[in-house]
């Protein structure tokens, strides 16, 4: 007698089939507890991704991730190329957030908060729910042949699908360029702008690839988090879970039988109805143990329950618990792994806000002019030519700048026709400028000056420069 191959579904995707093409995943409709709760915290997240790009905080776009230019908003706090370490800074947080919350409650992120799962599964699963039915409906429908109601049910829910990738485009973009911009290009007509409409055009068309055929895949082959998970997870992690303690029993599964003694018999709970298998999104079977293809949906849990209750079972057959919580019954303990995500992630918190605080609204850059050396003139003046770059990361225009020199008793001039200039908001002022001293007060060939900018009296920046001058030969 063959021993059957248990582990045969860890060599291979839940949705390739044996000979390698693509087996389709038809989820049926979910319903239940958690799937009220997903839908609540799902549209409250689709709200949040479709107006971040147009809310402002004190003039700042609340998320901005503008690449070309090089310009980033996170929660209305503006970065620029000179913030970079910042924006890396809280990058890196939200990555170890993430990685924290894995080990402690698996991909339960992918499940609840990505925005491909929020997009796939509250969106465009609803419409074809909507348009072609239940999973039974739509086996159904992809079988027929290509008469008039299919064409039209493909056909309106192909158009519903490449509308909403359409609007999904718009706002990626203006999480690119700013919401302001879009919609002023809006405004001016798509013609007015046809390189940003030829950029709409392929966003709109990678949109509807993914959630109309990719779907499934980007989770499983795209996304390196489901494989990250793997390094992450362990036996103390709750994750969806199945007990097979509960489940198989000594015997095993068996169907439902009115009347009969189970657990007289040997037989688990798990009356082998497939549901959870049929309800999964990622089309793989739960009751396997935690696989690369979970996300950790809670559809499966839903579905489980209200099988077991049709059934008059104790609910929980599958449900959020560790490996050892099965095993051994034990409960969730803040472990030393977790302890030490927990301290990292405070540390580079505290880090950042402090680097928030410390950072200031205008930033000074006063560099020598290449190749140029000290100039000598009347007076034992000695004179050196820089350029200046002022930077302004607020949502106003800081008027009235001025030049200062600190301890030293010399002058800067700046060349332009005005002793005072604007900077505007969020933007920058250059220009160049001569620094003049005594040759009496220079200790050396090279000097380290400090110079002081400031807004009317109000001094907002400093920044140091290297003064040349003639060599000592005392």
């Amino acid at each position: 007698m063959s021993i059957p191959d248990t582990e045969s579904f860890r060599d291979s995707l839940g949705t390739i089939t044996n000979d390698g093409k693509r087996a389709w995943v038809y989820p049926k409709k979910p319903s239940g507890k958690f799937y009220n709760y997903r839908k609540l915290v799902s549209y409250v997240l689709l709200l949040f991704l479709l107006a971040a790009p147009f809310v402002k905080i004190g003039g700042n776009q609340f998320l901005m991730f503008n690449i070309l230019d090089r310009r980033f908003n996170i929660f209305g706090f503006p970065f620029w190329p000179q913030d970079f370490h910042l924006f890396v800074l809280s990058m890196l947080i939200g990555v170890i957030f993430v990685a924290l919350f894995t080990v402690a409650f698996g991909r339960i992120f992918c499940g609840w908060i990505c925005p491909q799962t929020i997009f796939m599964e509250m969106v465009f699963r609803r419409i074809e729910y909507w348009i072609e039915g239940d999973r039974g409906a739509q086996i159904r429908l992809d079988k027929q042949g290509w008469n008039a109601d299919k064409i039209k049910k493909r056909g309106i829910k192909w158009f519903l699908f490449l509308v909403i990738s359409f609007v999904i485009a718009n706002v990626f973009l203006a999480y690119l360029i700013g919401g302001d911009k879009v919609i002023q290009y809006i405004l001016e007509g798509p013609f007015s702008h046809l390189s940003t409409l030829i950029s709409l055009l392929i966003f709109t068309a990678v949109f509807y690839f993914v959630f109309a055929w990719f779907r499934e895949q980007v989770c499983i082959i795209a996304c390196p988090y489901g494989r990250l998970q793997g390094v992450l997870l362990d036996t103390k992690s709750i994750v969806v879970a199945y007990d097979h303690k509960r489940g198989e029993a000594e015997k095993g599964r068996k169907k439902f039988r009115k009347n009969e003694d189970r657990k007289a018999l040997g037989f688990g709970d798990c009356i082998d109805c497939y549901q959870c298998v049929n309800v999964c999104p990622t089309g793989i079977d739960i009751r396997n143990g935690t696989q690369l293809e979970c996300v950790n949906c809670t559809a499966c849990i839903d579905e489980c329950d209200h099988i077991m209750e049709s059934v008059n079972f104790p609910k929980g057959l599958i449900r959020y618990a560790s490996e050892e919580n099965i095993e051994e019954k034990k409960k969730f303990e803040f472990t030393a792994r977790l302890k030490g995500y927990s301290a990292v992630l405070l540390i580079l918190t505290g880090v950042l806000i402090g680097m928030l605080l410390l950072r200031n609204d205008v930033e000074a850059r006063v560099l020598r002019l290449p190749g140029q050396l000290y100039e000598h003139k009347d007076n034992n003046i000695i004179s050196n030519v820089f350029t200046y770059k002022l930077i302004n990361k607020t949502t106003k225009d800081i008027i009235d700048i001025s030049f200062k020199l600190r301890k030293y008793k010399g002058t800067i001039k700046i060349v332009s026709t005005e002793k005072t200039f604007i900077v505007p908001a969020q933007g920058l002022a250059e220009g160049t400028l001569f620094i003049e001293l005594p040759q009496s007060e220079l200790e050396g060939d090279k000097n380290k000056l400090m110079i002081e900018v400031y807004s009317g009296k109000d001094l907002i920046e400093t920044t140091t420069v290297n003064f040349l001058g003639p060599r000592s030969y005392k």
